[in-house]
């Protein structure tokens, strides 16, 4: 697979193809300050070898596309990438999920950091499955936050929809998110709501209750999207028979989020919300277990 082949393929992801290979660049930068002296010293120059990339753990896999423009970037196209399998897909533990073949020095160089981007999205993705799999049979969607790491955002979301879950909003300018600390800014929610909904008419805006009074509010208001904030399971079930009492056409999309465990997401999907959002999915979340293999010998 050429490096082209790996940017179209990233942009049809719906990524910025330059941004992130900028990043790769920055993150090989970060590791080769002065090159790989430890492959230098025992690896010839000619060597080549090849190896695979397999799970050592069951999960989903995402950021292989990552993995392979990092390989590019320090080999250019004298590496071979085959054997794929799309990000997205399950995996058990053992299963090959790339092969790699080319200049075994380039090979080692670029391991770790194409090894840190598929272990780390593929974490995402893997924990995001699991939450879709505690949700399956509800109403209730997963979503991502802007609880990402700095500069990650982009990918960390891909890595959410690959594991099945759904994206909120990107950045502070795509869409208005009234918090608690805007709601006392502005005098309460209901003059928050309308301050934004006057300032920007055709955003989309959502605005968080931390009790039913806000949510009747709001939804007297036409507000159309709330978030139920730290609320008990009894009181969210509360909030969806207020909101489903409106009709089809007067109730608004109610997102459930604050301190939600993957141990409480049946309980809480079963009150009836449209969405539960998870900062966890990206800011604390576990890395998913891949490594490369050689092959052959390397040594001269």
């Amino acid at each position: 697979m050429s490096m082209q082949a790996v940017l179209d393929e990233l942009a049809g992801a719906g990524l910025d193809p330059v941004a992130v290979r900028a990043q790769v660049v920055a993150a090989l930068a970060e590791d080769l300050p002065a090159g790989d002296v430890t492959s230098t010293a025992t690896i010839a120059p000619d060597a080549r070898g090849s190896g695979v990339i397999a799970a050592r753990e069951a999960g989903v896999v995402a950021g292989l596309g990552v993995a392979a423009l990092a390989f590019h970037e320090v080999m250019g196209e004298t590496v071979e990438i085959t054997g794929r399998v799309p990000d997205g897909t399950r995996v058990a533990a053992g299963d090959v999920v790339m092969r790699v073949a080319g200049p075994t020095r380039g090979l080692l160089t670029a391991e770790r950091t194409a090894l840190n981007y598929a272990s780390h999205l593929s974490g995402v993705a893997t924990a995001t499955a699991l939450w879709v799999e505690a949700l399956e049979g509800t109403r209730a969607r997963v979503l991502d936050t802007r609880k990402t790491l700095p500069t990650f955002r982009a990918l960390q979301k891909y890595a959410v929809r690959c594991g099945g879950g759904v994206n909120h909003r990107f950045s502070l300018s795509d869409r208005a998110m009234v918090k608690d600390n805007h709601v006392v800014a502005a005098g309460g929610v209901v003059p928050a709501y309308a301050a934004v909904r006057a300032a920007y008419p055709d955003l989309r805006v959502e605005v968080e209750v931390t009790d039913l009074d806000q949510l009747r509010a709001l939804l007297d208001a036409g507000c159309t999207e709330v978030l139920l904030d730290n609320m008990d399971t009894a009181t969210m079930a509360e909030a969806v028979r207020i909101n489903d009492a409106r009709g089809p056409d007067g109730r608004a999309t109610l997102e459930a989020s604050g301190g939600l465990t993957l141990e409480r997401a049946r309980e809480v999907a079963e009150t009836g919300v449209d969405f539960i959002s998870v900062g966890a999915l990206t800011h604390s979340v576990k890395v998913f277990d891949l490594g490369l293999d050689l092959d052959e010998d390397p040594r001269p």
